[in-house]
C-alpha cells in the first residue's frame, strides 16, 4: 500500500499495513451500564461476536493486565487470541484491550469500547486498529482482516443489541387467559 512519499527522495514508500476503525450502535430503551456490562462479560462474548466460538480462559477480574483467551474464526480460518485489558473502568464506560493470536506473533490489535446515554438508551461504540509486525500479517493477513472486520464488527454489534433487548425485555405473564 502506497501512504506517503519517503523524506529523503521522491520516491514512495511503503508503510506497514495499519487501519483504525469506528463503528456503533444506538441501543433504545436500555441503560449504558447494562450495554457496558455485556461487552464485559466474556462468558457471553460467543453469544453476540460472530467470530468468537467460545471462550477458552478468562481472568478473575478485568484489571488492567489480566488476560483471557477466545477460540476465533473467520472463513477457513481458525486461531487462540489472547487479550490483554489495558482499561476497564465501569465509570466512564471504557473498556480497553490488545488482542493477537496466542502463538507467539508480535502482531496484534487494539480495541476500545465506550457506552454513553443517548436520550432514553444508549450508543455503544467500538474502534480498533491493526497493527501487524511480521510480513506475512502486513502484507496478507492484515489487509484481510482488515476487510472482515469492517462488515463483521456492525454485524456483532447488531447482535449484541438483539440479545441485550431480549434479555432484558419483561417477561410476558405465563398463563393469561383471554
Amino acid at each position: 500500500m502506497l501512504d506517503d512519499m519517503d523524506d529523503r527522495s521522491d520516491t514512495p514508500r511503503r508503510k506497514p499495513h495499519r487501519t483504525k476503525n469506528r463503528a456503533r450502535i444506538r441501543v433504545p430503551g436500555i441503560a449504558p451500564s447494562a450495554v457496558f456490562d455485556m461487552v464485559c462479560d466474556l462468558d457471553q462474548l460467543a453469544d453476540w461476536n460472530t467470530a468468537i466460538t467460545h471462550v477458552v480462559s478468562r481472568p478473575h477480574s478485568l484489571e488492567p493486565g489480566a488476560e483471557w483467551k477466545v477460540a476465533m474464526r473467520d472463513g477457513p480460518l481458525r486461531w487462540i487470541s489472547r487479550s490483554t485489558v489495558v482499561e476497564h473502568d465501569p465509570e466512564s464506560m471504557v473498556f480497553a484491550f490488545r488482542s493477537g493470536t496466542d502463538d507467539g506473533n508480535p502482531s496484534y490489535a487494539e480495541w476500545r469500547w465506550s457506552a454513553t446515554t443517548d436520550g432514553d438508551g444508549t450508543i455503544l461504540e467500538v474502534s480498533w486498529r491493526l497493527c501487524p509486525r511480521t510480513a506475512l500479517r502486513r502484507w496478507l493477513l492484515a489487509p484481510y482482516r482488515a476487510r472482515r472486520l469492517r462488515r463483521e464488527v456492525p454485524m456483532s454489534l447488531a447482535e449484541l443489541a438483539r440479545h441485550i433487548t431480549a434479555s432484558h425485555r419483561p417477561a410476558e405473564t405465563a398463563g393469561r387467559t383471554t
